[in-house]
């Protein structure tokens, strides 16, 4: 691929990209407008370059991204599933795409409904009573629901539960979010046999520190990619103590339309609809993370909610006292709404299981076709996702698991998520979802496996990959921690 000089590098003094006609309207100068110290004694260093030149530098920046549309993105947990444009077409429609948050009830009905039944799917797939789609992202949800709990544990006179327990393998927001809630979190053992929660070490926690824990945080399928069959024991367990089950749905991919978070004891659901449903969200956006609730929740969910009135007609209701209040301005983000609507339409009830299970046949078919040449964590049967390993290749032959994600590179294929769940050593945890065919998974199957021959004759060619890319390795823990992302005036331009 060419090296692509920078914007700065292009144009000549004077080129422009378009030329306006003469406003016929007064001027004002915008010495009149601003005070002197505001304004600049000087241009700003901008590019002078034309509008071609503009497009194409751009058009081919945009082509060296990577992306679920151009190649295939197995990246475990995140779920980088492909996005029916279909779901952009809808969220595009001038009625959606064009309306205010601050316009009258009546001139908005149709956004007022699919809030309103994009709501009761929601809760009907993950059997709750009601649910808020105000949280921006996942995270955004878990603080929500978290809230949520702490609301419902003062009304009780409970406000002592400053405890929420969350398992070895959990994803890394859940102890955030809990920190942000003001929580203490306690770590809960996996099981090295089955990979759920360990009960023995549970029962202790719970003696221990009972009258104290607020909630347990779990995701069902786990990071493991594995179902916890112990879940109806975990939630009697909690419960009995007088704590809420809150259920992490960044896999719901695996179960949507097979079960139901609130069929296996939780009180509390978020679903990160920009990965179950299909927006895309690289780049950190956009996304949301409804919470859906059991009834004893529903007095303290955000407000203001969607209602349908006798005459047909929707409109907003309060969600009353007991409310934790907005948790962001306006009402969500709405365009992913319109987009998860759509994909849930489209599918339907039989679509959303045939969805699940196309995601668990895929997943299991490539860990068959990987098992030989690498270990695999938890060699059981697996939902979505599941998690191998190179510890063999780093043993043998001192390939580590960014070794094989770097030479997955120069195939055009992104990598999968290295290096988590935490407690697997090299782990590679994959997800091929449920929108790649079969010979996209023989592909990269093929693709693994050419990479562990390599290791075990030419380990110097992945220990230096990737090889075909416009830049090679990173210093990863410089880019972490001092980003250079900005060019300026006077800085030496180096081309790699």
């Amino acid at each position: 691929m060419s090296v692509e000089t920078l914007i700065f590098e292009k144009g000549a003094p004077g080129r422009r990209a378009a030329n306006m006609p003469a406003f016929d309207i007064p001027m004002e100068s915008l010495d009149e407008l601003l005070p002197a110290d505001m304004r600049r004694k000087e241009e700003a260093p901008l590019p002078e370059v034309s509008e071609i030149e503009v497009v194409r530098h751009y058009t081919h920046l945009s082509q060296r991204n990577f992306g679920v549309d151009s190649g295939f993105y197995p990246l475990g947990s995140c779920t980088m599933k492909y996005n029916p444009k279909i779901n952009e077409d809808m969220a595009g429609l001038p009625g959606f795409a064009h309306i205010h948050p601050l316009q009258p009830d009546e001139t908005v009905q149709g956004a007022i409904q699919v809030v309103y039944e994009l709501e009761r799917y929601l809760a009907e797939i993950s059997g709750m009573i009601r649910v808020t789609l105000q949280p921006s992202a996942g995270a955004h949800g878990e603080l929500t629901g978290l809230m949520l709990i702490k609301a419902y544990h003062q009304s009780r006179g409970e406000g002592e539960r400053n405890l929420v327990l969350i398992p070895d393998n959990a994803h890394g927001t859940n102890p955030a979010s809990a920190t942000l809630a003001d929580y203490k979190v306690v770590e809960v053992k996996t099981n090295p046999e089955t990979g759920g929660v360990d009960l023995e070490h549970l029962h202790k926690l719970l003696q221990q520190h009972g009258k104290n824990v607020a909630a347990i945080m779990l995701t069902n399928p786990n990071t493991l990619g594995l179902f916890d069959s112990n879940i109806l024991e975990v939630a009697r367990q909690i419960h009995e103590v007088g704590g809420q089950l809150y259920y992490d749905g960044a896999n719901a991919n695996a179960v949507m339309g097979i079960t139901r978070p609130g069929d296996m004891g939780f009180d509390v659901v978020h679903f990160n609809l920009h990965k179950t449903c299909s927006t895309p969200h690289g780049g950190g956006g956009p996304g949301a993370g409804p919470i859906g609730v059991k009834g004893h929740l529903v007095p303290f969910l955000p407000g203001p909610l969607p209602m349908k009135n006798e005459d047909g007609s929707y409109s907003w209701e309060d969600a009353g006292p007991k409310s934790i209040g907005k948790v962001r301005a306006n009402l969500g983000n709405f365009g992913v709404l319109v987009r998860a609507y759509t994909y849930i339409r489209y599918n339907g009830p039989d679509g959303l299981r045939h969805v699940s299970e196309s995601a668990i046949l895929n997943a299991n078919y490539v860990k068959h076709g990987l098992s030989e040449d690498y270990e695999i964590a938890y060699p059981l049967i697996c939902q979505h996702e599941f998690v191998a390993t190179a510890r063999k290749q780093k043993q043998e032959a001192g390939v580590t698991a960014t070794d094989v994600a770097k030479r997955l590179l120069d195939f055009g294929m992104y990598a999968p998520t290295t290096y988590f769940p935490l407690i697997v050593p090299e782990a590679l945890m994959i997800e091929p979802t449920e929108t790649e065919t079969r010979e996209t998974l023989d592909s990269f199957i093929a693709v693994m496996k050419q990479i562990a021959e390599e290791t075990r004759t030419e380990p110097e060619v992945v220990k230096t990959a990737p090889h075909t890319t416009v830049i090679g390795r990173l210093d990863q823990a410089l880019a972490a921690r001092k980003p250079n992302l900005r060019w300026m005036p006077g800085q030496e331009i180096t081309h790699s």
